[in-house]
């Protein structure tokens, strides 16, 4: 038997553990420049204008609307012109943080057993940018231009399909949509299909390219985007009592979990392990956030009992925080009423301060922040919390970073129609962390 196909068995649980991360996003086109950007507390945030989006897409767009938009993007350059012309700019993103996170596990070259290699990689709203383009195509020229690429290019399960015909991966492939919380769905299935034997290895995150006229304008008159004339930078404001809404953003963020089994048999290095999930729904409203918070709530227990962690174990919550009113307030209850007392002695960090809402790709970038400060023993900061609402009475780390011992996080991530997904990572040791 291949020394990387692990044995199945349905009753010892297999441990899951991280050894690859790739991102891309608006502080740059890696996983180390999202850390520098973070941890240094600095904002991706800019005008759209001042961007290099197609002008024929900047005069539908206000002058003053902001987004995080990642930085110098040349698919054609990347990818070559043919290849770069069939991809969506989301899918785009997902091969290059897929093929950094292979990279960083040591997996690049193809090195594992195909039928025992899955892919777990969502999109919110996949193709928009190509939907509209084809659109434009179909009024001003006739049907008989629309590419014949459209539909492939344009649904949300084309990240994950691309990355599986690309490395080669012949295991199980998922695109979930759970809206913004599906970067910590698709982690959390893949660590339940490792854990259970279904896969060794499983590329896990989200990706998303989805700042276009259309979706500014449909979440601008939802009154969901903030509404901020000044410092782009200083518009993502969450937990501040002057906050007004989120700031779209876009970019991808992948992660290789794979057995520990799996990976100390190849010789691969641990970056951290997932020792929890925990899944629900608020079943309240199609976009609005179930006020009290106890959907998310029990969320966030069911992660700490999946981990097996007591309260006290949980060193820092990345907050799914995006800045809305309601959002924020209810997921400071969530948090006040799954950990009681305790809630106001656990740092809570909001990376959407500095990149932006990433929408399906929030959740995949904020485990690889949430991975960074467990291994660097740092609390990212939250931006722009100048003035605290007093009704979000916890502490958010605000403005700058703080050093931490740290062993092990929550991350929490929050959709449209009421998902809420929340993930458990811990520092790798040997023998557990509660050993």
């Amino acid at each position: 038997m291949n020394v990387y196909r692990s044995i199945q068995n349905p009753v010892v649980q297999r441990r899951v553990v991280i050894t690859g991360m790739g991102a891309v996003s608006p502080l740059g086109h890696d996983a180390a420049a999202l850390w520098a950007g973070l941890s240094a507390g600095r904002s991706g945030i800019r005008r759209i204008h001042d961007t290099d989006m197609p002008e024929e897409l900047l005069a539908d767009i206000d002058e003053n609307a902001i987004a995080g938009i990642v930085p110098d993007w040349d698919g054609e350059a990347r990818f070559g012109r043919k290849e770069a012309r069939k991809m969506d700019r989301f899918v785009q993103f997902a091969l290059t943080a897929a093929e950094e996170a292979l990279e960083q596990a040591g997996l690049r070259n193809g090195n594992f057993v195909p039928e025992r290699t899955g892919v777990y990689v969502g999109s919110g709203i996949g193709g928009i940018g190509t939907l509209m383009e084809q659109a434009r195509v179909l009024q001003q020229r006739g049907r008989g231009r629309v590419s014949p690429t459209l539909v492939p290019m344009m649904i949300a399960n084309m990240a994950a399909a691309m990355i599986s015909i690309r490395f080669g991966m012949t295991g199980p492939v998922l695109a979930p949509v759970t809206a913004c919380s599906i970067g910590n769905t698709a982690i959390g299935e893949a660590m339940r299909l490792i854990r259970h034997g279904g896969a060794d290895v499983v590329l896990a995150g989200g990706a998303e390219a989805a700042v276009s006229p259309i979706a500014l304008a449909g979440f601008g008159n939802a009154t969901a985007l903030a509404s901020f004339k000044g410092d782009p930078a200083a518009a993502s404001r969450p937990f501040d009592a002057e906050r007004s809404g989120f700031v779209m953003a876009e970019g991808a963020g992948i992660l290789v979990l794979e057995s520990l089994e799996h990976a100390l048999a190849r010789g691969a290095e641990p970056l951290a392990e997932v020792l929890g999930y925990g899944a629900t729904s608020d079943a309240w409203h199609m976009v609005a956030t179930e006020p009290s918070g106890k959907g998310a709530a029990s969320a966030l227990r069911l992660a700490m009992e999946d981990a097996e962690l007591p309260q006290e174990a949980i060193g820092v919550i990345s907050a799914h925080a995006t800045g809305t009113p309601l959002g924020d307030l209810s997921e400071t209850r969530a948090i006040s009423t799954a950990f009681g007392d305790k809630a106001a002695s656990i740092p809570v960090t909001a990376n959407k301060s500095m990149t932006g809402h990433m929408l399906g790709a929030a959740g995949g970038v904020e485990a690889i922040a949430l991975i960074g400060m467990l291994r660097e023993g740092l609390l990212l900061p939250t931006l722009n919390l100048t003035s605290p609402d007093p009704e979000c009475g916890l502490d958010y780390v605000p403005l700058t970073a703080r050093p931490a011992e740290l062993q092990a996080g929550l991350s929490n991530s929050f959709g449209f129609g009421g998902h809420n997904a929340v993930i458990a990572l811990s520092r790798f040791t040997e023998n557990g962390l509660l050993s």
